[in-house]
């Protein structure tokens, strides 16, 4: 932890961008750790009180304060965010300035750790204001600033110029963030780009935070962001730490091979130059660059690699929180944006974030079918894991080290809980944590059914994808890999448009369903919650074909076959041979790639993945 004179330099140096932090923690002692919470610092994370499965973790999180935009002007509609502990949500905030006292327009938020809530405030003339946290009639936490007539900043000659370190206060400030973007969002959650969910004022509350029309969906000038998988996550912090003037940066890396892990080499952060005088242009170009520096292999380097740009984290209620990334074995990428608490009525749910190389974000839930996990025979150390924070260390930016990395210190702490963990022990971790109480058998068969649903639905559009390409590529071929490695792991239009990784994890999750324990009771619940959910994709013809589940998990071995583009839709949906679903199939994959896919077809039916 930072000495005390290091540490009240940081806290100024927030103030500056209009941001103060009540550190809950008290004063530092002498010794460099901070003295024990009293009455309600602590906070307890629970679900409502009168579930029989109340859910109770000890977490210490200071309160924060933010106001949006950085700068406001006179007359201009402001916001004040407040991030931390479950008192927040009943605590007032009082806004004061030269007119008196300011009163809320309307207020939301966000109840799960962390908590977060957001007060909308109207326009008021120039000069000084304090906002006041209050929590039973004492004020917790003050924030400071004024509303002027300002310019914006000249350029600084770099990408953007850091103002600030990374520390507790900002991790649970982007935490809250990456929450609040995918709020109430569900599995039928998707979006073409992730800037499609950055312009939407009410789920970004970083909208337009410079005031320089950023995020403004008609803007000339406004981010752009499209990442697949890998990118995705640097793609959110890069967004975050631009916003707030924090330190960013990415490491080039190889992708590493059997017997050895991937391993980092330039870094690259936001002080790099550039020439465009225009900051969003800068940004925009910048991440451009992430896109091509970052790849499959970034997020599965040594967990104890202390120049990696994640580090792992022990696998424990506060440590899987919004913004922690999953780097699963084989090269896919999700970011954790809720944990829904079990209740009495309800499973917990553990959802997630990802992006596709055809350019679509969506949300996907934590189970066998979407999550992955093996550590043997597997190029690198794969798991959940959290960016690793970036501190100033006399101005120049640093990353911080493994022991740096702790609960005492404010934050996730740095575990190797998850090094050489068998995958049975991983999933029964993860399954107490999300659903502390057992489930019920029926209950949690209807989950799997619903969540394979999901996975099936998600796949109608990538087929779809695939189809449109072709409509406008007519009589066109897209070149396939010649070995198994490229077949899952090649780029360009094969890499857009195949299906390889996901038709793995849907066989995985068809298997889940399948070889659920006891399904001999429970064969009625399956046969009508199967039969009852269904999915349509368009056949060759523009006719639409329905398929329920059920028929779906009865072609389940012809996905081991399904996934090359240049096949048509009714193949890639498994239909029999000689089929009248068979007969308007128009378009066939070449035999010698038939051919290949008969070679590679072993990985499929063992449920494995070449090592990529």
């Amino acid at each position: 932890m930072a000495d005390l004179k290091t540490f009240t330099g940081i806290c100024n140096n927030l103030v500056v961008k209009g941001l103060i932090i009540t550190l809950l923690f008290g004063a530092i002692a002498c010794n460099g750790k901070s003295p024990a919470l009293k009455g309600d610092q602590e906070q307890f994370v629970t679900s409502d009180t009168s579930d029989a499965s109340v859910r109770t973790e000890f977490v210490k999180m200071p309160d924060v304060m933010l106001l949006i935009p950085e700068k406001p002007k006179p007359g201009e509609e402001f916001r004040i965010l407040t991030a931390g502990g479950k008192r927040i949500l009943k605590a007032q905030i009082v806004v004061k300035g030269p007119t008196g006292s300011l009163k809320s327009l309307k207020s939301k938020n966000g109840n799960e750790l962390p908590f977060w809530r957001i007060d909308e405030f109207p326009g008021s003339p120039a000069g000084e204001y304090t906002a006041n946290l209050i929590v039973n009639k004492i004020t917790v936490s003050k924030l400071e600033f004024n509303i002027v007539s300002g310019e914006a900043p000249s350029s600084s000659g770099v990408i953007w110029k850091t103002l600030s370190g990374w520390n507790t206060s900002m991790e649970i400030i982007y935490s809250a963030w990456v929450n609040a973007l995918f709020f109430d969002c569900d599995e039928k959650d998707s979006w073409t780009a992730l800037h499609e969910v950055t312009r939407n004022q009410e789920r970004n509350f970083l909208y337009n935070y410079l005031s320089r029309g950023e995020d403004d969906p008609e803007g000339k000038n406004s981010v752009l962001m499209q990442p697949d998988c890998a990118d995705n996550p640097f793609y959110l912090r890069a967004y975050f730490a631009w916003k707030l003037g924090l330190p960013f940066g990415y490491h080039l890396s190889d992708r590493g091979y059997l017997g050895r892990n991937p391993r980092t080499s330039q870094w690259v952060t936001n002080e790099t130059s550039t020439s465009k005088a225009n900051p969003v242009a800068s940004f925009n170009s910048f991440i451009r660059r992430v896109a091509d520096g970052v790849h499959s292999g970034t997020g599965r380097t040594a967990l104890d690699d202390q120049t990696s740009d994640y580090y792992p984290v022990p696998l424990e209620p506060g440590a899987i929180r919004p913004g922690t990334v999953y780097a699963d074995p084989y090269g896919h990428t999700l970011i954790i944006v809720s944990l829904k608490a079990q209740s009495r009525n309800n499973p917990g749910l553990l959802l997630s974030v990802d992006a596709q190389p055809d350019g679509t974000v969506g949300i996907k839930r934590f189970w066998k079918g979407n999550f992955l996990f093996n550590t043997s025979e597997v190029v690198g150390e794969p798991g959940f894991k959290a960016f690793r924070p970036i501190k100033l260390n006399k101005g120049i930016p640093q990353l911080m080290k493994n022991n740096e990395l702790t609960g005492e210190a404010g934050f996730v702490p740095f575990s190797l809980q998850q090094r050489k963990m068998e995958s049975s022990i991983f999933y029964e971790i993860m399954e107490r944590l999300i659903n502390p109480e057992p489930l019920d058998p029926e209950a949690e068969l209807n989950g799997l059914i619903e969540a394979l649903h999901e996975q099936l639905l998600v796949r109608v559009t990538s087929v779809a994808n695939g189809e449109a390409y072709f409509k406008s590529h007519p009589g066109s071929v897209i070149p396939m890999p010649s070995n198994a490695a490229g077949i899952f792991l090649a780029g360009g239009q094969w890499e857009n448009f195949s299906t390889p990784n996901r038709d793995l994890r849907l066989l995985i999750a068809m298997d889940e369903v399948l070889d659920f324990p006891d399904m001999n009771k429970l064969q009625k619940l399956f046969d009508r919650k199967s039969s009852g959910l269904s999915v349509t994709y368009t056949r060759s013809d523009g006719s639409l074909q329905k398929l329920t589940v059920a028929e779906i998990l009865k072609r389940r071995d012809a996905f081991e076959m399904a996934y090359n583009p240049n096949d048509g839709p009714e193949i890639r949906w498994g239909a029999p041979e000689n089929s009248d679903e068979r007969t308007k199939c128009k378009r066939r994959s070449p035999a010698s790639q038939v051919e290949k896919m008969r070679e590679v077809r072993s990985w499929f039916n063992k449920r494995l993945h070449p090592p990529t």
